[in-house]
C-alpha cells in the first residue's frame, strides 16, 4: 500500500513540475514571439481575461521576447475607451511593456466613437478583422482566450 501511494505521489510531482519546452528557434530579442489577441465582447470579465492572459504571456516569455498586439473590434472597442477607468489602467500598464493596442475604425464609425475618446497611444486601423488576417499572413499567432 505504501509503495502504491509513493508511486502515485511521485507521478503527481513529475506532472506538476513539467516545464513548457520552447520550439526552435527559441524566443529572443532578435526573434520575438509575435502574438495577437482580439477583444470583441463588451463584457468586463471577458476584457479582463484577455488582459490577464496577455500579462501572463509577457511574464512567461519576458516582454523583451514578445511582440504583442491586442485588437479591439465590435463591442470590444470598449476596452480602448478612456471612460472605462479600471480597464484603461490595465491597458496603459500593458502599453508600458510595448503591447500595441489596435482599434477597429469600422467599429468606431458604426458606434460614433472619436479618436479622442480612445486611450492615448491606441492605434486605429480601417478594419480590425482585416488587421488580424494580415498579421496571421505575416506569421503572427492568434490566441483566442
Amino acid at each position: 500500500m505504501i509503495q502504491k501511494f509513493t508511486l502515485i505521489l511521485l507521478s503527481l510531482c513529475i506532472m506538476v513540475s513539467a516545464e513548457t519546452e520552447f520550439a526552435e528557434p527559441k524566443p529572443a530579442i532578435d526573434n520575438p514571439r509575435q502574438i495577437m489577441f482580439s477583444i470583441k465582447s463588451a463584457d468586463d470579465e471577458a476584457i479582463h481575461h484577455v488582459l490577464s492572459t496577455a500579462n501572463n504571456v509577457l511574464k512567461f516569455y519576458g516582454p523583451e521576447n514578445v511582440e504583442m498586439k491586442i485588437i479591439a473590434y465590435y463591442h470590444g472597442i470598449k476596452a480602448l475607451e478612456k471612460k472605462y477607468k479600471d480597464i484603461a489602467l490595465r491597458v496603459e500598464a500593458l502599453m508600458l511593456l510595448d503591447v500595441e493596442f489596435v482599434a477597429c475604425g469600422n467599429t468606431m464609425k458604426t458606434k460614433k466613437i472619436t479618436e479622442d475618446e480612445l486611450i492615448d497611444g491606441s492605434d486605429i486601423v480601417t478594419a480590425g478583422v482585416a488587421e488580424m488576417v494580415e498579421r496571421i499572413q505575416d506569421g503572427w499567432v492568434n490566441i483566442i482566450p
